[in-house]
């Protein structure tokens, strides 16, 4: 997995993907030096991202602004957005790969979730520009990586991501708290809260990876982040007493109205509007909404002032470090295999991630997977304060539904889910796991 490898010598990274349509995304045409080329037949390159205007709209900004100089520096090219929200993109994806149907450019997450893409022959090897001029030596070290199936590159990462717990400032003020160090401090800052009529968290759990976060954190804080990271790699189980507990203290939380009403129901985007509307005190997730509560003009600058964060704390006689997070890279970018608009797709790729390794910092406020100097930008203190935690980092675990297989993901979302939602036991949730995990996909 990814350790401190990542973050030596990290001065920024950051994510994005491109868009889609609803159907089919094939074009005829063919080189690179089309692309390039003014006189040269008009290209349509389809992408696919999922940024949609509003609560991404730093990022939807700065794809279109990417696409707009592309376009501009090369008038025989068009590329066509489609822009799904992320579950969505999820759903979809899968969808247009039983077709082979795959728009030219999009979206992907790494490791687990891109193999079965890659095994089914549908992502394009992107070791050729990975190499080239523009982008050789550009990303952070321990990025690409997570990418890299059978010795190959399938895709290219455009953010890197740890997740916070992000709080309110003037809430805490409010009802005198402090940022808890310890799990047990945690638990009484979310009695202080629960007792004044506020959710101490806002959780939309209906995604489920949002659920994961809680889970994941807790394990690595009890059973360590080497014990963890075995068991999504499927190399050790979740039957470990350590994993066993924090399914356990899930459902503590639970019971202690931890989270706001309805959360099992709720989107991710619902339950982050809890925090947003400062109904809830608190938000766990990862630095991709940085611009939310940096840049994002459509958030009340009041509210941004009011933003801080803090590390998930350490639990009393567990093996977990404060300094390791949940994190890693984020999305990356694929050029479809099937395309027949391959090369000229490749070629928007390198210049699209190279351009938001520039622009994302600046523009969006977020972190890019290339290096990026800042020593004469002004940026936001959260994000500085952010990016110096990610500088040092004991250990970053990768997502669980991204690291492992992706049956295996899947039940571990289900089950997430379930114990969140009290339909399983710790142990039956450790179990439906270790089942899983045994079955190698």
């Amino acid at each position: 997995m990814l350790r401190n490898n990542i973050t030596k010598g990290l001065f920024l990274t950051l994510t994005l993907a491109l868009a889609l349509t609803g159907c089919s995304f094939t074009q005829d045409n063919n080189s690179a030096e089309a692309a390039t080329n003014a006189s040269a037949p008009k290209i349509t390159i389809h992408m696919m991202h999922l940024w949609p205007a509003g609560l991404s709209a730093q990022q939807n900004k700065l794809v279109s602004q990417i696409i707009g100089e592309y376009e501009k520096e090369n008038p025989n090219i068009i590329i066509q957005q489609g822009v799904l929200e992320n579950e969505q993109y999820k759903n979809k994806l899968k969808v247009l790969s039983a077709s082979n149907d795959l728009p030219d450019v999009g979206i992907t997450w790494a490791a687990g979730f891109m193999e079965p893409y890659v095994k089914g022959g549908l992502f394009a090897p992107l070791d050729d520009i990975l190499n080239g001029t523009r982008l050789k030596g550009k990303f952070v070290t321990g990025t690409t990586e997570a990418y890299v199936v059978d010795n190959k590159t399938y895709a290219l990462p455009i953010e890197l991501n740890i997740s916070p717990v992000y709080y309110n400032k003037d809430i805490f003020a409010k009802y005198n708290l402090q940022v808890p160090v310890t799990y047990e401090e945690f638990k009484q800052t979310v009695r202080t809260l629960s007792q004044h009529g506020v959710a101490p968290v806002a959780l939309g759990n209906k995604d489920r990876w949002t659920g994961s976060l809680w889970y994941m954190y807790l394990a690595d804080r009890i059973a360590g982040s080497d014990t963890l990271k075995r068991a999504t790699k499927g190399t050790s189980y979740f039957d470990d007493p350590g994993l066993v507990r924090a399914a356990a203290e899930v459902q503590t939380l639970v019971d202690m109205n931890t989270f706001n009403s309805g959360f099992n129901g709720l989107s991710n985007d619902e339950g982050k509007s809890e925090f947003l509307n400062e109904k809830a005190a608190m938000y766990l997730t990862g630095t991709w909404e940085l611009p939310n509560f940096t840049t994002n003009p459509e958030i009340p600058q009041d509210f941004k002032d009011k933003v801080g964060f803090f590390k998930f704390p350490t639990v009393e006689g567990g093996k977990g470090n404060i300094n390791s997070w949940v994190g890693g890279p984020g999305v990356g970018l694929f050029v479809a295999e099937a395309s027949k608009v391959k090369e000229a797709a490749k070629a928007f790729v390198e210049y699209f991630v190279y351009k938001w390794g520039e622009a994302s910092v600046t523009s969006a406020g977020v972190i890019p997977a290339t290096k990026v100097d800042t020593t004469n930008e002004e940026l936001p203190q959260l994000y500085v304060e952010l990016l110096n935690e990610l500088n040092h980092a004991s250990s970053i675990t990768l997502f669980a539904d991204i690291q492992m297989k992706p049956n295996a993901a899947q039940v571990h979302l289900d089950m997430i889910q379930a114990l969140f939602g009290k339909a399983i036991t710790p142990e039956q949730f450790a179990a439906k796991h270790k089942e899983a995990v045994a079955k190698g996909t």
